[in-house]
């Protein structure tokens, strides 16, 4: 306060962010799409894009390429093209810190109890859900699943209830 008068208050810092999200052939397997969605929707994420396809080998090469002469890819590969995935843009406050939070440990054995994978995994491999890991992974990956004619960002009516104006 100065002289008896409030001081506006600063806007936080957070950003509104993007992250491409895949729900992996083992959670569209093990019929976990609804509860993952839910938990994203419940966080207050929005979903800007969703759609169901076939990851093709070619798809999994531009996906993963840093991953391709590795030897373990050609098993990331079979896994990816084995069933559908879905693919989602979420939209949110730091959305890509707090999808990756919610997530929880790359290895469902290791990932904390309350996370979407320490919950319902217990694979390395067989983690449900990949989410982008930086603003420039979530660009590339989004570019490679999405048209931008195909994201529909919008604000839903009840936004003023999920935080302070000045967040």
């Amino acid at each position: 306060m100065v002289a008896g008068k409030r001081l506006p208050r600063k806007k936080a810092s957070q950003t509104v962010e993007r992250t491409l999200i895949l729900l992996k052939p083992d959670c569209v397997q093990r019929r976990l799409c609804g509860k993952v969605i839910s938990r994203f929707e419940d966080k207050a994420l929005n979903i800007v894009a969703l759609k169901l396809l076939n990851v093709t080998p070619e798809l999994a090469k531009q996906h993963y390429a840093e991953h391709v002469a590795k030897p373990f890819y050609p098993g990331l590969e079979a896994f990816i093209t084995a069933s559908p995935v879905v693919a989602m843009v979420l939209e949110g406050l730091e959305a890509i810190r707090v999808v990756r939070d919610m997530l929880g440990a790359t290895n469902g054995l290791k990932a904390a109890a309350g996370t979407i994978r320490g919950d319902y995994s217990s694979s390395r491999q067989m983690n449900l859900v990949h989410a982008s890991d930086g603003p420039e992974a979530a660009a590339r990956e989004i570019a490679l699943y999405f048209h931008a004619n195909e994201l529909c960002p919008y604000t839903p009516c009840l936004t003023p209830w999920l935080k302070a104006g000045d967040e």
